[in-house]
């Protein structure tokens, strides 16, 4: 089964309504954000989240260490230490990532976790979930073989690159604005696996690079030197666009869109990612339909949504809605499209 990001997150949050204990694996190449996905539904949830890398184990981390007790009659049994990290009580998601890149003998001691909630003396409890994520062969990724009779008790989910998912998340996060552009105009670099190169564009690279750029340092080194160069001189492009500060003021008269349209992109989505409040989203609207055409609009009100959808602020939505009939429609055709998705 194959899902958006988005759509993985509203699975998940259907196991969890429904309370249903059921082992899951999500497959997916490096980077896409499944780790991201599930901590998410954790947060959303209100559950605690507990990741185990299982590639960076060893079996007596997981099953813990024998500890001698005296019986009281002059001899004495090993008990088993569990790993602090298990949990003891409360209500969460038991997240074990990588498992495909542990040894067998790692897996088989996971197995024992993840088919009978228990491992060793250690008993998981009844209020956790237990889900797993793994790389697949395709992508070059350092994997073994997950044994059938594993394989078989897991739900499978296979999470792919999206990005409308991944606009939704970014602006949420706050991004650079520079890099939710340039990505709009060039969302075919969100994932773009090179096995030859240390380093390749993917969301969680994208989000490293945003980092490295708000601090005015080369991006190159979290998404590779090609995509690197490209969003460089797409940077550059932000010197020809006008003042968006005094469009968002709504003193935009007289300024003029540039007809490049890689510089559209960077002004619709810079525009869009700096409107602070219902206000400041309408001057924007009304420059735009004055110096641009309906593609453009759609794609500012697109993000506008994303935005103020991700940041939890619908009520800047709908202080839209009766501004203008055309701004109305397209917010509201907008979310019909998400509903829908």
């Amino acid at each position: 089964m194959s899902l958006t990001p988005a759509e993985l997150q509203t699975y998940l949050s259907a196991l969890v309504n429904g309370e249903l204990k059921l082992s899951t694996m999500i497959w997916g190449p490096p980077g896409v954000g499944k780790s991201s996905v599930v901590a998410q539904v954790a947060q959303r949830h209100g559950l605690d989240f507990v990741d185990v890398r299982l590639s960076q184990l060893a079996p007596t981390d997981l099953r813990g260490l024998p500890v001698p007790e005296a019986d009281g009659q002059g001899s004495g049994v090993s008990k088993w230490y569990p790993p602090e990290f298990l949990p003891r009580s409360g209500h969460g998601i038991l997240f074990l990532d990588e498992v495909n890149m542990a040894p067998p003998t790692m897996q088989g001691m996971a197995q024992q976790l993840i088919l009978d909630r228990r491992v060793g003396s250690y008993v998981l409890p009844e209020g956790w979930f237990v889900w797993a994520a793994g790389n697949r062969k395709e992508d070059r990724a350092s994997v073994f073989d997950m044994p059938a009779p594993l394989a078989n008790r897991f739900l499978h989910l296979t999470v792919r690159p999206d990005f409308d998912s991944w606009r939704a998340y970014a602006l949420g996060r706050g991004l650079h604005e520079h890099v939710i552009a340039f990505l709009t105009f060039r969302p075919e670099l969100l994932h773009h696996l090179d096995p030859s190169q240390p380093a390749w564009p993917s969301p969680r690279a994208w989000e490293m690079a945003s980092q490295l750029h708000r601090a005015g340092l080369d991006v190159a080194p979290a998404i590779g030197d090609a995509a690197g160069a490209e969003f460089s001189a797409f940077v550059r492009l932000y010197e020809q666009l006008p003042d968006l500060g005094l469009v968002l003021r709504g003193q935009g008269v007289g300024l003029r869109l540039p007809d490049e349209p890689s510089v559209r992109y960077a002004a619709v989505v810079g525009l869009a990612a700096r409107a602070a409040d219902a206000d400041e989203a309408f001057h924007a609207f009304e420059w735009l339909a004055d110096a641009a055409g309906p593609e453009w609009l759609q794609l500012y009100i697109a993000t506008l949504v994303s935005k103020f959808q991700a940041l939890g602020q619908l009520g800047e939505l709908a202080g839209l809605l009766g501004r203008d009939e055309r701004l109305a429609g397209l917010v509201q055709g907008t979310l019909a499209l998400a509903e829908g998705a």
